[in-house]
């Protein structure tokens, strides 16, 4: 093939914000996390060392990352987001452009690059060549975390405890809204992460404002209302063809009126229930090596079943 040596990488600039965007619109796997706007909202704590990836002087693909010492990750500060590409993007071309990839990160002092795959439900198209390149350059599997999806064409049954949530709904007379008040609603889930699993919000309240200003048609709240209280709500993530909640909460009151039920029930049969899949997010700890089984039989409880989410350690 004749694709190797016309392939190079760029340093991302700020001068490249607009092509950037614009290829990730246009992209067959990229989503709005890969926007410049989100991808630097939290710059003070990391490194940028996103690449353009051209092929005779054109465009063909991108790759958001950061380095720490001799690290490239893919990136530190995403969910994942490996290389980013296009309908022109074939097996072959993957297979020069991660030659060319690696042999660039060699001359800039790089070791290590860990990757981040984009899981196939994001995919508008096929895109996985960059995963049998990972495999032809020996890259090593070494972290993989499962999440928890619904296909919403092929619903399958709520578990018994789940049955019923619209006649809950009426009965304690809950309302499910969309809501701008993030402010309150990241209380509640801060509170039921550091009650639940000890642990806090990746982001912070402001982080999360700033990030729904910025991204109004992608994170969206809706929340369970009662006598005009927030019982509990979803931070939804929404890109073409998921609809990913990033957080979850309810007041002890929200769960015994049922709250997030009827959250989930308006979701699903009414906000995206053409959207192709609908997913819960990431069970797991210890890179991947720890499941927690009470969380993930929760989720599965709505007709999720999994979709892991894969990390690639390539020595160079």
């Amino acid at each position: 093939m004749s694709h190797g040596s016309s392939i190079r990488m760029e340093r991302y600039e700020p001068s490249y914000k607009t092509s950037w965007d614009e290829f990730v619109r246009q992209s067959k796997n990229g989503v709005f996390l890969f926007h410049r706007d989100y991808v630097e909202y939290h710059a003070d704590r990391f490194e940028d060392f996103s690449l353009l990836i051209l092929e005779n002087d054109q465009l063909i693909a991108l790759m958001p990352a950061n380095r720490v010492n001799d690290t490239v990750e893919s990136h530190g500060g995403l969910t994942f987001g490996g290389i980013i590409s296009d309908s022109r993007m074939t097996a072959g071309r993957m297979l020069h452009v991660f030659s060319a990839l690696s042999d660039d990160l060699r001359a800039r002092g790089i070791k290590r690059l860990i990757y981040k795959a984009i899981p196939h439900i994001y995919h508008r198209l096929p895109a996985e060549e960059d995963l049998y390149a990972l495999f032809m350059h020996n890259a090593r599997l070494f972290r993989r975390d499962i999440s928890s999806t619904i296909a919403t064409g092929q619903r399958l049954p709520l578990a018994k405890n789940r049955k019923n949530p619209a006649r809950l709904t009426q009965k304690h007379g809950l309302k499910v809204v969309r809501s701008e008040n993030l402010s309150e609603f990241m209380a509640i889930a801060e509170a039921n992460l550091e009650s639940r699993h000890g642990s806090r919000p990746i982001h912070t309240v402001t982080e999360m404002q700033h990030l729904a200003n910025r991204f109004p048609e992608n994170i969206k709240l809706f929340a369970a209302i009662f006598d005009g209280e927030m019982l509990g709500g979803v931070i939804i993530y929404e890109s073409a063809n998921v609809a990913h909640a990033q957080y979850i909460g309810t007041t002890p009151k929200g769960r015994t009126l049922g709250a997030l039920d009827a959250i989930m029930n308006a979701l699903l049969n009414e906000v995206y229930c053409e959207k192709p899949f609908f997913d819960f997010g990431i069970s797991t700890v210890d890179n991947g090596r720890s499941l927690n089984l009470g969380l993930i039989r929760n989720k599965e409880s709505y007709g999720a079943r999994a979709t892991v989410h894969d990390f690639y350690e390539l020595d160079l």
